[in-house]
Formats: C-alpha cells, structure tokens, sequence
C-alpha cells in the first residue's frame, strides 16, 4: 500500500512540474506574435503640402502642410522632388521617425468654369405698358 500511495505522489508531481512548464511556454508563444504585431502593423499617415526643403546627401524632405515635418525618403522618390511643389506624401511612424512610404505630386483642385455672360444684355423694359394703335383697315 506505501508503494501504490508513493508511486500517486510522485506522479501528481511529475505532472505538476510538467504543467507548470508548459504554462511558461504557452505564455512566452502568446507574447512574441504580440511584438511582431506592433511591429508589422504601423499606422500609414497621409500629409499633403508643399515641399520646403530637399536634403538628397541624407535623403530627406521637409514639407509644410497643416503641420511641418521631416520625412526620410528613398532617393527615387526624391529625384522629381522639388522645392515649392505641392505633394502628397504617405508615411509611417515609428520611433520618432517618419518614414516615407510613397511621395506623388497633389492634384490640382478642379476649378469652376464660369459661364460667359452675354456681351450685350436685353433693353430693360419700362414699367409702364405702351399702348399700341390698332390700324384698322377697310373701315
């Protein structure tokens, strides 16, 4: 009987220390895919403005929009790129930095045609209503 009750105890323990390590291992798989997570899915941003300045040597272009900010850029993206010009650039965030990810240039909003007004306009009429003679013929 001491045998059979010492065998139970020392599998209850076995199978305690074996829980309790996989419980860790479970713990630490739920927590790398959370990192990766943040990681992989950066919030992209959009700013259109006009471009303020263009550092080719460090690849980067500062534009002014509703907020001024200094984008690292890819040097293809940057080689059409000119001061004054008016673009849309979509970036990333992460770390303080903003990364680039695409630089077009803004379109130009779409301007109202206005209808040409007539060169000669109508003779006002007068108030009063002009009375006509009636001719009257083979009377």
């Amino acid at each position: 009987m001491k045998k059979i009750l010492t065998i139970i105890v020392a599998l209850m323990f076995a199978f305690s220390l074996t829980a309790a390590f996989a419980a860790d291992t479970v713990t630490e798989t739920k927590a790398v895919p959370a990192k990766e997570a943040k990681k992989s899915a950066a919030k992209k941003h959009q700013l259109t403005g006009e471009v303020k300045a263009v550092d080719a040597a460090a690849a980067t272009v500062t534009i002014k929009g509703k907020k001024e900010m200094t984008f690292s850029a890819d040097g293809k993206m940057l080689k059409d790129v000119k001061i004054g010009d008016k673009i849309v650039v979509t970036y990333t965030e992460s770390d303080g930095k903003a990364t680039a990810a695409s630089i077009k240039a803004a379109k130009a909003p779409k301007k109202e045609e206005k209808k040409a007004e007539p060169a000669v306009k109508p003779a006002a009429q007068d108030s009063k209503p002009t009375k006509t003679k009636k001719s009257v013929e083979g009377c």
